[in-house]
């Protein structure tokens, strides 16, 4: 599996690097050309065939850095002949969506147009703990700790499988399950402040370095490699020097425009 990172921080921003000028962008993976994890970044980061070529879009949670591409995507390939994009969640999330999103007044509801019998986008309600064939992928959505209905995803195919944690607080379903499986390859795992903001953590349910540590406890796979991602761009410095620090080797802090294969 080829897990291309078109976006992958807690927000937008554009940092002062050694080499110039970083983009962030909020958090958008694409899996294998044809499967959107979560949809922060879609619409500006690839060109129009290659967003032509998404067939699914799974989404984590409602929080707007995780949907905020979707509304231009659909805009993008609405009218462009092929079957519609299918978004898969919660119920939560895809009636939110519909409700405050696509709903006619803060952005036209592409559920519906061209026309109700053949619009832009249908949705799929996910049951947690179910696995799902999605493009030839399973996928299983596990519930995780965060301040709205939110979940985590176990994506396997043959050969391999990866855990994308979504936004979460301490949580324990999600390490367990990918503990069963034997063959996961690689973890996503979202890291949001740096220690000094264990309250904000808290209070926002995020993870900090020392609260991914916890977590990497549970999940007991020190086969694996891990890729933090989430970071909010105000704290990044401070977050990966954190996260350096705890002296893990197999730990990286994920960068826009990778291509990580699983």
């Amino acid at each position: 599996m080829d897990l291309r990172i078109l976006g992958c921080h807690g927000s937008d921003g554009v940092l002062d690097g050694s080499h110039g000028a970083q983009d962030c962008n909020t958090c958008g993976f694409l899996l294998n050309g044809t499967v959107l994890v979560d949809a922060g970044t879609v619409a500006t980061k690839l060109p129009l065939k290659e967003q032509q070529q998404i067939r699914h879009i799974l989404l984590s949670h409602l929080h707007f850095d995780h949907i905020k591409g979707l509304p231009t995507f659909a805009d993008n390939i609405s009218g462009d002949g092929a079957s519609p994009v299918t978004v898969a969640s919660l119920s939560d999330v895809i009636t939110g969506l519909k409700a405050h999103i696509f709903n006619a007044a803060v952005y036209p509801d592409f559920f519906t147009i061209p026309t109700p019998n053949s619009p832009t986008l249908v949705s799929q309600m996910l049951d947690a703990g179910t696995t799902y064939g999605i493009s030839g992928l399973e996928v299983t959505p596990i519930l995780v700790n965060h301040t709205v209905p939110a979940v985590g995803f176990i994506v396997q195919d043959a050969a391999s499988a990866f855990l994308y944690s979504g936004d979460t607080y301490l949580t324990d379903a999600l390490w367990l399950k990918a503990r069963q499986i034997p063959q996961l390859k690689a973890a996503f795992i979202e890291c949001s402040y740096p220690n000094t903001h264990m309250e904000l953590a808290r209070i926002s349910k995020h993870l900090t370095p020392s609260l991914l540590a916890q977590e990497l406890k549970k999940l007991a796979r020190p086969d694996i490699a891990i890729y933090a991602y989430h970071l909010k761009p105000a704290h990044k410095t401070q977050i990966t020097r954190e996260l350096k620090d705890l002296g893990l080797p197999n730990l990286m802090v994920l960068t826009e425009g990778q291509t990580i294969t699983v």
